[in-house]
């Protein structure tokens, strides 16, 4: 594993980093706009006084911390693999260029010693797994990996209600930064209640530092409303991602392809109004996880 030595320093000397996944890079956003916001994700994280720890793999090499110049090029570069928990072996085997995932960066965050990961939303059950049986590898990740995740939700294409009920079937903590409802990632509505609300960093920090203490494995979801200003409209953003949804489907979309077909699909159907949402909350997560990252440094 390559660990930024400004990153490792900073683990070593209990300051604040926060690890940031690189599926948005080069699988979420076009070029030049995917690397614009990953540097600007990082900016927002050094403003609140953390360390970025962006995490990607080059040539079978975990990386934690990339430098501007390796996030240039996996901005760019064409044929960049989605690395989950069962690719890693693989392509370190086969010294591949890869993203990770959330549950690869959690992976790889944990064994770096990182306890804070930024990301805009997670995977979860799909609509229709009933038939499907499509759940992401996020959630098993969330049961067993010590890593904080703060996200904007569980990413809209999915079953909300059902991915909540994989959570606490797996023990996974459902917290609400200052809301009890899980935000529903395009608007701050689900209508679903998350497990507890939590009001400051500092009651974050504190519970992060509790599971720790007393050996409860696994992950902490923290999940975090996209401000008011950004939210898309409910009505719009839904009928997008029906039609979505439904495009998938008649094209014979599965499995790791999903995601990311519908959430291109939705910038297309949305004019790009989605992307622009989706570049916001990720933005807000940063600031928020920088500064429980904070707050975990210093009651440690």
């Amino acid at each position: 594993m390559k660990i930024n030595p400004i990153v490792q320093q900073a683990i070593l000397n209990n300051q604040p980093v926060v690890a940031l996944e690189s599926t948005i890079i080069s699988h979420g956003m076009p070029y030049p706009k995917n690397v614009e916001t990953a540097l600007r994700v990082e900016q927002m994280i050094k403003d609140h006084g953390a360390i970025p720890a962006t995490i990607g793999i080059i040539d079978g090499e975990p990386v934690v911390g990339m430098t501007p110049e390796e996030i240039e090029e996996f901005g760019k570069r064409k044929g960049i693999l989605k690395a989950s928990r069962r690719d890693l072996p693989v392509i370190y085997a086969k010294k591949l260029w890869a993203a990770t995932t959330v549950a690869s960066t959690m992976i790889i965050a944990n064994q770096a010693g990182i306890e804070v990961f930024v990301t805009g939303g997670i995977g979860g059950v799909h609509r229709g797994a009933q038939e499907t049986m499509d759940i992401s590898a996020d959630l098993q990740e969330l049961a067993k990996t010590n890593v904080t995740v703060i996200c904007a939700g569980a990413k809209a294409i999915l079953d909300l209600p059902l991915t909540l009920e994989y959570l606490e079937t797996m023990g996974v903590p459902v917290l609400g930064f200052q809301t009890s409802e899980l935000p529903a990632f395009y608007t701050s509505h689900s209508g679903l209640k998350v497990d507890y609300a939590i009001d400051n960093y500092q009651e974050a920090a504190q519970i992060i530092l509790e599971k720790r203490k007393n050996n409860l494995a696994g992950g902490i979801l923290i999940t975090n409303p996209i401000p008011d200003q950004y939210a898309m409209d409910s009505k719009v953003i839904n009928e997008a991602i029906e039609k979505a949804l439904k495009m998938a489907n008649e094209q014979g979309i599965k499995g790791k392809d999903t995601t990311p077909f519908l959430l291109k699909t939705i910038v297309e159907l949305t004019g790009g109004d989605s992307l622009e949402s989706n570049i916001h909350l990720v933005l807000n997560n940063a600031a928020v996880g920088a500064e429980i990252s904070k707050e975990v440094c210093k009651q440690k």
